[in-house]
């Protein structure tokens, strides 16, 4: 099947990519001038030059395609640089979706994220709009959501290291959030890490079964307080650490005086669906014939690298 990759460079795309190619596949990626050393399999691949707000990118990436998966995404945004959540999670979808219509590429996997909803971070509303947008094409779609993704980053952001260098291997406490005034909650919000692999299988597998259209898929593995995820990233590094209770209204506080600096580590946002929790069942991941990935100190020995 030769599939149009939209965000085929970054941490999950580099994967998903992968997959494709080892499930004999044909990836179309586009790739930004600069990134051509991001792209895995080079040649088995063609790679198609340009920008996702190009539409003859987009049309040169589509052109002869059985299907599409939209994965490009960002954590962050910043706006005086022109990366918002809405030009990357909401236009350039539509954009892309459009083109698809056009022509005549029905088949359209979506990467989402779980827990987007229509009345959140400007992350969660974007994504849930782009998700309604999908919904309404006429394509044959595929959604897929999953918790806070984790794996061998490849000199690409990742959830596990992020926390490594920010909270662990810093001489400070780790902090245990809680929301209001009594900590008797502080660090027992949860989530549900799954590994990239898994991710990136779930939309070969997806792509293969018919009976994936039409479906949201929320990706997830073992569900863990935030203590204990930090434990466990502690342990994979090989240290022992300290971990006091922190008040989130003094960090979110903070965030909104300081995320507009790129060094602050956290943004208000964050903060706010942090403290949510972010978590699913397996059985999503089941259902599409994979066996989810434990996270411990085996899966995370990346960190010790």
């Amino acid at each position: 099947m030769k599939v149009a990759v939209f965000g085929g460079t970054g941490f999950v795309g580099s994967y998903i990519v992968d997959a494709l190619v080892a499930g004999n596949h044909y990836p179309v990626v586009l790739v930004r001038r600069g990134s051509e050393h991001r792209l895995n399999h080079a040649e088995n691949c063609t790679q198609i030059n340009g920008d996702i707000d190009d539409e003859e990118s987009i049309e040169a990436v589509l052109n002869g395609a059985d299907a599409v998966i939209y994965n490009i995404g960002i954590l962050r945004e910043f706006p005086d640089r022109g990366i918002t959540f809405n030009a990357l999670h909401y236009q350039a979808p539509v954009r892309v979706i459009d083109a698809a219509v056009a022509a005549g590429v029905k088949r359209f996997i979506l990467m989402s994220a779980n827990g987007v909803k229509q009345h959140g971070t400007a992350y969660q509303h974007t994504k849930y709009l782009t998700e309604e947008y999908l919904k309404g094409s006429g394509l044959d779609w595929t959604i897929i959501q999953p918790s806070v993704i984790f794996g061998d980053p490849r000199e690409r952001m990742e959830f596990a290291t992020q926390l490594a260098h920010d909270i662990i291997n810093p001489p400070l406490p780790a902090p245990l959030f809680f929301n209001g005034l009594l900590p008797t909650s502080a660090g027992q919000f949860s989530m549900s890490p799954v590994h990239v692999v898994n991710v990136a299988q779930a939309f070969v597998n997806g792509l293969e079964n018919d009976n994936t259209i039409g479906k949201v898929y929320r990706l997830g593995g073992e569900t863990l307080t935030w203590q204990e995820i930090l434990s466990r990233i502690a342990s994979a590094t090989g240290k022992r650490k300290l971990m006091l209770p922190v008040p989130a209204c003094g960090v979110s506080i903070a965030a909104s005086l300081f995320d507009r600096f790129e060094a602050f580590p956290i943004t208000q946002d964050q903060i706010t669906m942090l403290m949510e929790g972010n978590t699913c069942a397996s059985d999503d991941l089941v259902e599409l014939g994979i066996k989810p990935t434990a996270f411990n100190t085996d899966t995370l020995a990346y960190l010790r690298e």
